[in-house]
């Protein structure tokens, strides 16, 4: 690894960025040198929160300007949906390793020019599917790799969270232009968490879409059933307009035992077992973006980029991800009809 630091910049100064500009700024290989909003005062302030002087810093207005600035090497995006695929694009071109925050795209076409231009620029990057290094999840992950569970045969997973105008998002996010679908604006969370716990892609998907709050443009609950290439089957449920404290369930039968969350039942690993065995450990639940392992993230960021090697959770890994979004909701729209993946090939 390299001993020099590396310029760090955000690009958006609405609520998770300042996760992302403290997680830098905590990084020993880099230097945050520049922030970028619409608002100057946005950019001030942000940098402020993270404890960092915005008079040390170039402040930008111009996206454009940010991405010319040769001391930027890493770059998070952090700004609404719909923007994404058009800087993403942008960053790469320039030669910029990014962090983009999901979701990434909103349709195919988007998708497959993200990834290309990604290919084709051979920039590092990471999609912020940041509960892959949540703690709980981790150990999950763990267990399922050590055996624990025998032969997966059913996975599920759900992203409950209430999300109204308490939202600083809330205007962008409830629309079908910037916020696209229940998946596509958070319960995407879910969708990549399941797939990272199976191993394995989705060949088929049936869902269905319903919800009571007419505020979004989109059904704001969503419910599919999935197969796996590996025989898993699957559910996956993403929920807006639910009430009732934040949720996200995780749930994982095997031939040789079963996990609820952070609960685990093997009793091959404990004979005589009576009960669920409980691993304390920090839970997926809060929606709070300071709850979040953002720091873990941006050090698996900037270890690939130092390293000269690709993330597990890079472009090319959340375009699978994002396909299976949107074939869930093609799903929903055509009143649960099975759509086959992939959507997009190789």
């Amino acid at each position: 690894m390299s001993d020099r630091k590396l310029g760090a910049a955000i690009h958006g100064a609405g609520w998770v960025s300042g996760e992302h500009l403290k997680a830098y700024a905590r990084n020993p290989y880099c230097e945050v040198v520049a922030i970028c909003s619409r608002r100057e005062a946005s950019c001030r302030a942000r940098a402020l929160e993270a404890g960092l002087d915005p008079d040390s810093l170039a402040i930008y207005t111009s996206y454009d300007e940010l991405l010319a600035d040769p001391r930027v090497d890493v770059l998070s995006i952090c700004t609404p949906t719909d923007l994404h695929v058009e800087e993403g694009v942008k960053a790469a071109q320039a030669g910029k390793h990014f962090i983009m925050e999901k979701a990434i795209a909103l349709d195919l076409s988007g998708l497959k020019a993200l990834r290309d231009a990604v290919r084709e620029a051979r920039v590092k990057t990471v999609v912020s599917f940041v509960l892959r290094w949540n703690p709980s999840l981790l150990t999950t992950r763990r267990l399922l790799d050590q055996g624990a569970l025998g032969q997966l045969y059913y996975a599920e997973c759900d992203y409950w969270h209430g999300v109204s105008d308490w939202y600083s998002g809330w205007e962008w996010a409830r629309t079908k232009r910037a916020g696209g679908s229940s998946f596509l604006f958070a319960g995407c969370h879910a969708v990549d968490s399941l797939r990272w716990l199976v191993g394995s892609e989705a060949t088929e998907v049936a869902a269905f879409a319903g919800g009571w709050d007419k505020r979004y443009e989109y059904p704001p609950t969503e419910v599919a059933i999935v197969k796996f290439d590996s025989g898993v089957i699957g559910k996956l449920s993403s929920s807006l307009d639910c009430v009732l404290p934040y949720a996200f369930n995780v749930d994982l039968l095997g031939d040789q035992g079963s996990i609820r969350d952070n609960r685990l039942w093997a009793p091959e690993l404990f004979p005589g077992q009576t009960s669920w065995v409980t691993v304390p450990s920090v839970l997926p639940d809060s929606g709070d973006v300071e709850h979040h392992p953002f720091e873990g993230e941006i050090d698996h960021f900037v270890d690939c980029v130092l390293s000269d090697r690709e993330s597990y959770v890079n472009i090319e890994d959340a375009v699978r991800t994002h396909e299976l979004c949107l074939a869930m909701d093609l799903s929903a729209e055509r009143g649960g009809e099975l759509v086959k993946l992939p959507l997009i090939e190789d």
